[in-house]
């Protein structure tokens, strides 16, 4: 039995610490030990097992150190780096440890792993180096050895000091015990100190103990095999060297092949820059991840391959997979008509566009030209915000919280999840489309402006994927429900829920409310020689298409 304190996860009452106790991080690792075996004992294997047995039997201040390693960066420790009042003697603490097979004591280490752990005052004495050496630099010293030390030797040969020294033998079992836990690697340890002092706050929602990230054994060697290749990649191997050990994932889990996709389209980019045109081609083509058509039509264009990057071209123009792709099917299909001969396609007419141009005086001080333009435009009973992506998508998700974090199967595994793990599938809105419906409901019948206000009072401060806390104030939000139409808001609500990836951003900068005649303008902000960014314009398009105000404000410095 995993030993757990008293109190779950995250403070029930919801106030903040002002100080974790002593062995917080030793009372969190057992909260995940324990959470992992009640729900994920059929896909552990062997070590995992026998960690999650062996680690209760230890004693306290043995348990306390070990995580204290796993917490830190890197696997090899000297016992003088490792001061903690709680613990007490480290050395009697590490000794369970080395006994267990979890630490090994006076580890073999290379000249680099040596450097890494020691400080230069240390290396000169370990080395006994004379004047010619002991001024230089670390990186200096360490290639002027590397030779004359080729062997690794164990730490008490290189160094007489008599000081312990040990390397965590467990710390890749941990990392993956994270990550069965959190489903993700860039959530780490830190996450529940964070929580405990208040500094993140997660909506607390009620799932059942069989709900999990991972469902089979595969996913999770999955997971880890995609991994490894990202690393790979930003390490700079070769993408296909890599794209060999790709694991497949399997069908039902679009989560995984979401990732995988991902990878494979960040690979053919790099190969795009390097100009390899059939490479980023051949990966282009068997990527389904968002963008990878429209970029597998621009190097077969590259390539000369016109005939071929027209088909596709109209292919895809047949069945655009997302708003975005079609904008760059309508700017390459002249282009490529052109090249092969062909009638140049009719134009596509967008709805007009309000256009200011400012000629204002160069600030004092460096400035945003957005401030600039909001003080310029900023009148007492007409105030202007910069609000950019934070106001509508805060308005969206304060009215839609309960279908957001609605506990549906397989979009919540633990307490400290900011958004469904669902939350860019396809089927994200499908699966909520009753829930979605209700909160939609209430743009019609006035009621969305009072859930609004009670959401914003009771959830203030808990991490959502759209709800913006630190750019909204009472001011802002009571102008916003009272200018804004519940319709202009429906449509914008639409908007973002066709694609909540891609949609989420692009928004005007500013906003300018008039309240004495109940209406608003959206504007977006450009400075000399900027120009309007693809996700703004379609934006912008679409508030113009539906009658919604805005405005695109082109400023220009004054001699």
């Amino acid at each position: 039995m995993i030993p757990v304190p008293d109190q779950p996860f995250g403070q029930p009452s919801g106030q903040a610490l002002d100080q974790p106790p002593p062995f917080y991080y030793l009372d969190n690792f057992q909260q995940v030990l324990a959470w992992i075996a009640e729900r994920y004992d059929d896909l552990l294997i062997d070590d995992e097992r026998a960690l999650l047995a062996l680690f209760p039997t230890l004693p306290r201040a043995s348990r306390a150190l070990l995580v204290r390693m796993v917490m830190r960066k890197g696997t090899v420790f000297r016992s003088s780096k490792l001061c903690y009042d709680e613990i007490g003697d480290i050395r009697a603490a590490a000794l369970p440890l080395v006994a267990a097979g979890l630490l090994e004591d006076d580890p073999l280490l290379d000249i680099e792993q040596l450097f890494a752990l020691l400080h230069k005052p240390d290396i000169v004495k370990a080395f006994g180096l004379d004047a010619s050496l002991r001024h230089l630099r670390k990186a200096e010293q360490l290639e002027a050895l590397r030779v004359m030390y080729a062997q690794p030797r164990r730490y008490s040969q290189w160094c007489a000091d008599g000081e312990p020294v040990w390397r965590n033998l467990t710390q890749a079992l941990c990392d993956r015990l994270r990550l069965i836990f959190f489903g993700n690697f860039h959530q780490d340890w830190t996450e529940f100190v964070l929580s405990d002092l208040g500094i993140y706050q997660y909506e607390k929602v009620a799932f059942a103990p069989t709900a999990r990230g991972f469902q089979t054994r595969r996913d999770i060697d999955d997971f880890l095999a995609l991994y490894a290749c990202r690393t790979r990649f930003e390490n700079g191997e070769d993408p296909a060297a890599i794209v060999a050990d790709l694991p497949a994932c399997a069908a039902d889990n679009e989560w995984l092949r979401s990732r995988r996709s991902k990878l494979i389209f960040h690979m053919a980019q790099h190969l795009e820059k390097l100009r390899d045109w059939p490479a980023a081609q051949a990966l282009y083509a068997g990527c389904d991840y968002p963008g990878a058509r429209a970029r597998a039509i621009r190097v077969l264009e590259k390539h000369g391959q016109l005939r071929d990057a027209f088909d596709l071209l109209q292919q895809a123009q047949a069945a655009p997979e997302s708003e975005a792709e079609r904008q760059q099917l309508l700017r390459m299909a002249p282009r490529l008509a052109r090249a092969l001969g062909h009638a140049r396609p009719a134009p596509t007419t967008a709805a007009p566009v309000l256009r200011m141009d400012l000629s204002l005086p160069p600030p004092a001080q460096p400035e945003y030209v957005e401030y600039v333009v909001r003080e310029h435009l900023m009148q007492t009973d007409a105030p202007v915000y910069y609000v950019e992506n934070s106001l509508i998508n805060s308005l969206f998700g304060l009215l839609c919280w309960e279908a957001i974090f609605c506990p549906l199967p397989g979009a919540f595994f633990h307490p400290y999840q900011r958004a469904p793990a669902d939350l860019h599938s396809a089927d994200f809105q499908r699966r909520r489309a009753q829930q979605f419906a209700a909160c939609f409901a209430q743009l019609d019948n006035g009621q969305y402006r009072a859930t609004i206000r009670a959401h914003y009072a009771a959830k203030a401060g808990i991490e959502s994927p759209f709800v913006h806390w630190g750019a909204l104030d009472d001011t802002l939000l009571e102008l916003a429900l009272d200018c804004m139409p519940a319709l202009h808001l429906r449509r914008a609500f639409e908007r973002i829920l066709q694609d909540i990836k891609t949609n989420r951003c692009g928004f005007p900068d500013l906003i300018q409310f008039w309240p004495a005649e109940r209406r608003y303008t959206m504007i977006e902000v450009k400075g000399p020689g900027d120009r309007l960014q693809d996700n703004q314009l379609r934006w912008i398009d679409y508030c113009a298409a539906h009658q919604m105000p805005v405005a695109v404000c082109y400023l220009q410095w004054a001699a």
